[in-house]
Order: structure tokens, then C-alpha cells, then sequence
């Protein structure tokens, strides 16, 4: 087994920086959403009832974001749309797959009882969003400032290049020529 690249680790650093900014704001968005759902609680009670949960859960959260930076990482410089919207993108891609899992938890959660319902709340779906769309962000935004753009990486292409109708402009065409 080879041991992790740089770049995965560095994107395991942004991921898990991300959810330290998604676990630190969750108060206000409580609060804006009027939604009691706290992340750190749902996975830290899904392994301990007792006073540890908090630490438990904010421990599992932080891991949490590390695996999905370093696959992330890896993904992104593959995704075929804009730097800036790379993080925000995989972000709404994960919460929109873990959103359909919400009715299994909201039933078979260990600590269900002590838990807000999500399914079917419009503003519970919608702090998910906000949530996911901060860490989408904050995560791409980091691992694109630690991690250094490889040579297979896409080649942006200024504006002096593309004209408006995509097929490049005349004076870059007469430029090139001759």
C-alpha cells in the first residue's frame, strides 16, 4: 500500500478545516433556521449516550471532512466546471445524497428520541443546504490555495483567447498566424 500524496494530505487538512467552520457556526444557523439539529450531537450520540458525545461527535465530524477533502482532492482537479465552484459542488452533491438517508435516521437513530425529526422539514433541508454549501466552499477554496495545480490539470483560457461565441477571437487567429 503507498503511503498518502502530499496532496491528499493537504486536502485532509481543507476538509477537515471545513467542518471545523460548519461545527463552529452550526449556533447561529440554529438559531437563523429555527432548526435544534446539531451534527456533532447526531454522530456523537450515535456512538455514546453520556457526557462525551460532544467530543465524540465533533471528533467524528472533523474525520468525517478530512475523508471527504482527501477524496475531494483527488476529484476535483478532474471536475469539469470553474475553480470557484468546484468545493460548493461537491458539497450539494454529498448533502443531496445524504439527505435521502435522513428518514433512517430520524427512525432507527439510537438516540432518535432525543433528536429533531429532518424529513420533511423544509428548513431543517435548507440548514442542511447552508451547511453544506460552507463547507463546499470553505473546503474548495482551501485545498485550492494548499494544493499546487498539477501539469494534467485543465489550462484556463483567458478572455483574450475565446471570443463570446466560443470559437476564439480574430486577433488571436491573425496573431497566430504567418
Amino acid at each position: 500500500m503507498l503511503p498518502p500524496s502530499s496532496r491528499t494530505l493537504r486536502g485532509a487538512l481543507a476538509g477537515a478545516a471545513a467542518a471545523a467552520v460548519w461545527a463552529a457556526q452550526q449556533p447561529l444557523d440554529r438559531r437563523v433556521f429555527g432548526v435544534p439539529y446539531d451534527d456533532t450531537e447526531l454522530l456523537g450520540k450515535l456512538v455514546t449516550r453520556g457526557p462525551a458525545w460532544p467530543y465524540v461527535g465533533l471528533a467524528m465530524h472533523l474525520a468525517n471532512g478530512a475523508v471527504f477533502g482527501a477524496i475531494y482532492s483527488s476529484a476535483a482537479p478532474r471536475l469539469p466546471v470553474p475553480a470557484w465552484a468546484k468545493g460548493p459542488a461537491a458539497g450539494m452533491a454529498e448533502h443531496l445524497a445524504s439527505w435521502a438517508g435522513t428518514p433512517f435516521n430520524d427512525r432507527f437513530h439510537p438516540a432518535a428520541a432525543e433528536l429533531p425529526a429532518l424529513w420533511g422539514d423544509p428548513w431543517a433541508f435548507a440548514q442542511a443546504t447552508w451547511r453544506h454549501l460552507l463547507f463546499g466552499t470553505v473546503l474548495g477554496e482551501l485545498e485550492r490555495r494548499l494544493n499546487p495545480r498539477l501539469p494534467s490539470d485543465p489550462v484556463p483560457i483567458d478572455d483574450a483567447t475565446v471570443s463570446t461565441n466560443g470559437h476564439g477571437s480574430i486577433e488571436h487567429l491573425v496573431g497566430t498566424v504567418g
